[in-house]
């Protein structure tokens, strides 16, 4: 087991009274993230949530915030976007950060659409494309390509152009992921060249078993990538809460919010067979133990470590802290020295 790059992800929450102080706080963790070596921060994209809703935006503040850790989306629902409009979003992002967007993407029909109605629907969902589709929609808006024919031309007060997706993001449509939490999804990202992201929350299809249904996904994936391509990027996440930084009450807490979430492990949840994986809270000689192991474990060389919510910010530095300093040495990562051309392009 060698765990070359190690990252985090948080779900931004905050108080519904004071947004401000809770999407600061979510920075500020980028920026405390990025001193402590982590190679990548994810944030979660929630609608209709106290949490951050969209992505981009935030990604953009954090653009400005950070100079060289990767900054990640897990996931986009795509069928809440424009393929489109998101193209330029996520291409002004990349290119405000210099390279280092990483965008976690997965289809199908918008949990909340119905809720919404005409504050959303342009038609009725059941006529839209909300398949695999719209996210290949969305990459070939990435893509290095002029729009139209040779004649074609854009008129504007800044002069004639030739159309394209503006602006271009070189490199980006090389740094697009898909959530798989299923056969079918984790056989569509490789067959199409995205790089996998790996949750605590699959569909067990063939097993009770969320470790042997995770490694069937990876089995999968890597099954599927095309012969010749470039070998795809899997990134596991894991929830995973060091004690060992804690003081007394908010060790009580962790391993309350443990004790909350163990009978959803127990075996799958309602109709679509929903696991879920084990929270990893213990000390950390207790959490290495339970991770040397973990199955998938071995397979990946990336993990991104999933942050609780609802924690305040001196709890998620803790965390952060023992992770870097207790338990990803033990994996085999090291804290990365920046890249010649990273030191380049922020010169």
């Amino acid at each position: 087991m060698t765990i070359h790059h190690i990252g985090f992800l948080t779900p931004g929450n905050y108080d519904e009274a004071d947004p401000h102080a809770g999407l600061e706080a979510a920075l500020r963790l980028f920026e405390f993230g990025e001193r402590r070596g982590f190679d990548s921060a994810w944030v979660r994209q929630r609608h209709l949530e106290r949490a951050v809703s969209s992505a981009p935006t935030f990604l953009a503040a954090a653009t400005q915030r950070t100079r060289r850790i990767e900054l990640g989306a897990a996931v986009i629902q795509m069928g809440y976007e424009n393929p489109f409009r998101l193209a330029e979003d996520l291409a002004t992002v990349d290119v405000l950060s210099r390279g280092r967007l990483q965008v976690g993407l997965n289809a199908g029909a918008p949990p909340h659409g119905a809720l919404l109605g005409g504050r959303f629907q342009d038609a009725p969902l059941a006529t839209v494309d909300f398949t695999h589709k719209r996210v290949a929609r969305l990459r070939a808006n990435l893509e290095d390509v002029l729009l139209g024919d040779e004649d074609t031309v854009v008129e504007s007060a800044g002069g004639r152009v030739r159309p394209r997706v503006q602006p271009y993001a070189p490199g980006l449509v090389g740094r697009l992921w898909y959530g798989g939490g299923s056969l079918r999804s984790a056989e569509w990202a490789g067959r199409n060249g995205f790089h996998l992201l790996l949750g605590n929350v699959l569909t067990g299809e063939t097993t009770d078993d969320f470790l042997e249904a995770q490694t069937g996904l990876v089995e999968r994936y890597r099954a599927s990538e095309v012969p010749g391509a470039r070998r795809g990027r899997i990134a596991l996440g894991r929830v995973i809460v060091p004690l060992d930084g804690a003081d007394a009450a908010t060790r009580r807490r962790y391993r309350a919010f443990a004790a909350g979430r163990v009978e959803r492990t127990l075996s799958p949840q309602g109709e679509r067979r929903t696991l879920f994986a084990g929270d990893l809270v213990g000390s950390a000689d207790e959490i290495l133990e339970r991770l040397h192991r973990d199955p998938v474990l071995p397979l990946v060389s990336e993990l991104r470590v999933e942050l609780p919510y609802n924690f305040d910010s001196e709890a998620y530095e803790q965390i952060l802290d023992d992770l870097a300093v207790r338990i990803a040495p033990e994996l085999g990562w090291r804290v990365r020295a920046e890249l010649p051309h990273q030191e380049a392009a922020l010169a």
